[in-house]
């Protein structure tokens, strides 16, 4: 066994089916979807190639040339230049290919060929370019390419026996050079290309040419920049020139190489499938309600599937809840059990139902190939407001969690759009806020149908995600003017073809959102209710003690009111507790949106991450009220000092719509901060988003006041 794995660099270009192969050889579940700009990072898992190598798998992002010009191209770009910063290097390149679109594909291939890295060219959804009537001779291909060329489906695990083989003898082969050149690279700038190579004598012809382009990019000392900048001038090296040419030369030799080994049938054929769904789904007009329609039901289904689990888990809990305060001895152990340990527990356990749901739903949408079409649906929509179509994808997956969405937006070559959609994707709801919109919903909105099966509640639902997703169009057309970025805009989207939803993955992909949920958000919520417990459960002096003297005072005057007065206690000496003293300072800020103090301490402690306002609340309420019941009975009670309900229609809308819009996530704003590379516009989304919230809740609650 080598001590250091072999390094394996997983490229191809967007929508190939690489991510599905990198999955399939690891075993790693990593996220699939049927859209371009799915991997925006390097990913790495490692496989047995056989009982001798062990290999390390880098799952490199998309790329259509080795010309980059997203975030994430250069991503893939510095790793096969070995420019990235990063002592290892890849040993191997597994290219994967599209069988049904070869041609385009094979423009990458070449350009990794004359790079001379060891290559094994995978050719992927073969089972589409068999139904669109493509033929390809794998034998010839490999000849004329002069590397190994092999048939895979991993969605099926078919051929990857014989590509661990391939890869294995690529590994063991002790000319590392063995293909040849696809074009004549040294011809382009023979000199220059000498004279850099005597800088960097392991470059090939290819790579050199790439260190006169983009050597600006790469690590180098001051002198060996120095050095190419005066090759690049005596010279007279043209980069666009150059690489003009070198384009064309290679479409020559490609089409040569497809005449020789590929079969395509007559382009007057009729339609493919895909095609003939695509003029229903992308019509002028019933596209865009068909989009409606698609999300109406998603958001109908998180409350329709959802319903009993939810019920289940808060019946479990409100059992352990009741045999743990029948069964426990009075003591302060038991106390932090019941209200804060099992109190901040229900308040994870009971939405994973939800989140499930949500994930698995999107999931199916990814895998179909529909979420593409809504990126080209909204592309004219969000023109109008600074952005294009491909915002589309980071605000739809923002649903899911606004950090891997603004990473995402690597995927968008313009600046200023990339830009905007960072600064608006937090103001779609995420899977965070949905605890939230959850347990507000249910204080007070019935629960009822319309017509049998539309569900108020998952009415109100969905207007809470499209009042966020309105909002963000509308800060993205204000923001527009005030950004002053000038680049074109290209909108260029491959469009994936239908496929049948993977059940298993979406299974797959529900039960690690479920787990991250649990062991990422869970972790969060479970501290805090604990710190919690103890804020509200002990205070500042003696103020606790001077509470419980009067109320043992009051009991040997009153003992016929012990039960009334036993319920007050607590209520003052939660007053009193370090946590209502926090919450009684902040009241008044908050007072104008209808909330209580207990509100406020909630909106404080769910700055850490938005799902912790149910815990808190959970904990809050618990320690006050030492009963059975559950949270949502708790809060249905909860009222103010005047004897008026804290949850009403007015003041649960305001609190609604301050989640919706305000940025209640610190890892948001660390993500925003390592994507801009400065505090300036993570400080800029804080206080916008905090006045947007703020004003539009007293607003709301005016309103229904």
């Amino acid at each position: 066994m080598k001590d250091s794995p072999l390094h394996i660099a997983l490229v191809g270009n967007p929508n190939s089916g690489k991510t599905s192969l990198f999955n399939a050889l690891t075993g790693l579940h990593q996220q699939v979807g049927n859209f371009p700009g799915v991997t925006v990072d390097k990913k790495t898992g490692f496989l047995d190639l056989d009982d001798d190598i062990k290999a390390e798998l880098i799952d490199l992002p998309g790329t259509y040339s080795l010309y980059p010009r997203r975030a994430d191209e250069w991503v893939a770009y510095k790793v096969l230049m070995n420019a990235d910063g990063e002592e290892v290097k890849p040993d191997l390149v597994l290219l994967v290919a599209d069988a049904s679109n070869l041609k385009r594909n094979l423009l990458f291939c070449s350009q990794i060929l004359d790079l001379k890295i060891p290559v094994v060219l995978a050719l992927t959804m073969n089972d589409l370019a068999e139904k669109k009537g493509i033929k390809i001779d794998v034998n010839g291909l490999a000849t004329d390419l002069g590397v190994p060329v092999v048939s895979v489906n991993p969605r099926k695990n078919k051929g990857l026996t014989d590509l661990k083989k391939l890869l294995t003898q690529a590994a063991k082969s002790t000319n590392k050079s063995f293909q040849r050149n696809f074009i004549n690279t040294s011809a382009l700038a023979p000199v220059a290309i000498e004279e850099v190579q005597k800088l960097f004598p392991h470059l090939s012809d290819y790579a050199a040419i790439h260190y006169l382009i983009n050597h600006e990019n790469f690590p180098l000392s001051d002198s060996h920049q120095h050095a190419i900048e005066k090759i690049e001038k005596d010279n007279q090296f043209n980069p666009t020139k150059t690489q003009a040419e070198e384009i064309m030369q290679r479409y020559q030799r490609i089409k040569s190489t497809m005449k020789q080994n590929v079969v395509e049938p007559d382009p007057l054929q009729k339609k493919l499938f895909t095609e003939q769904l695509d003029n229903v789904l992308l019509h002028r007009k019933w596209g865009y309600l068909i989009l409606v329609t698609v999300l109406f039901l998603l958001f109908q289904s998180i409350f329709w599937l959802a319903q009993f689990p939810m019920d289940g888990i808060e019946w479990i809990f409100q059992q352990l809840s009741t045999y743990c305060n029948a069964h426990l001895p009075t003591a302060w152990w038991s106390d932090l059990l019941v209200n804060g340990l099992l109190a901040g527990l229900s308040g994870i356990m009971v939405f994973i139902p939800q989140i499930m749901i949500l994930f698995g739903l999107i999931t199916l949408l990814e895998d179909t190939g529909y979420m593409a079409r809504i990126s080209f649906l909204t592309d004219k929509l969000m023109r109008k407001v600074g952005l294009n179509g491909k915002s589309v994808m980071p605000m739809i997956s923002g649903f899911a969690c606004a950090v891997p969405a603004i990473m995402s937006t690597r995927n968008i070559e313009n600046k200023k759009e990339r830009l905007l959609t960072i600064l608006i994707t937090p103001l779609m709801s995420c899977s965070a806020r949905l605890p939230v919109y959850t347990i507000l919903i249910s204080l007070v909105i019935d629960n009822k149908y319309y017509l049998g099966f539309l569900s108020l509640q998952g009415l109100v639902m969905m207007g809470l995600y499209l009042l966020g997703t309105v909002m963000a169009l509308i800060v993205s057309y204000v923001a527009k003017w005030f950004i002053h970025i000038k680049e074109k805009s290209f909108f260029i989207l491959e469009l994936p073809v239908y496929r049948s939803p993977r059940w298993k993955n979406a299974g797959i992909t529900m039960v690690e959102k479920a787990k991250i949920f649990v062991q990422d958000a869970g972790k969060i919520i479970m501290v805090i209710s604990l710190l919690l417990w103890f804020l509200s459960s002990y205070g500042p002096g003696n103020r606790m003690a001077k509470v419980k003297e009067e109320f043992a005072n009051a009991i040997q005057l009153h003992p016929e009111q012990k039960a009334i007065l036993s319920k007050e206690l607590s209520s003052q000496k939660l007053q009193n507790s370090y946590a209502g003293i926090l919450g009684k300072a902040i009241e008044p800020a908050i007072k104008p949106l209808g909330y209580d103090w207990k509100i406020g301490v909630a909106l404080i402690t769910s700055f850490a991450a938005r799902e912790v306002f149910v815990g808190t609340m959970a904990t809050l309420y618990s320690v006050e009220e030492e009963n059975d019941s559950s949270l949502r009975e708790k809060l249905q009670s909860a009222k103010h000092p005047d004897g008026t309900k804290v949850y009403t229609l007015a003041a649960a809308l305001s609190l609604m719509v301050f989640y919706v819009l305000a940025m209640q996530c610190m890892s948001t704003l660390a993500v925003v901060k390592r994507e801009t590379k400065s505090w300036k516009w993570p400080i800029i989304q804080f206080v916008y988003m905090t006045f947007l919230a703020y004003s539009m809740s007293w607003i709301v609650y005016q309103i229904f006041s």
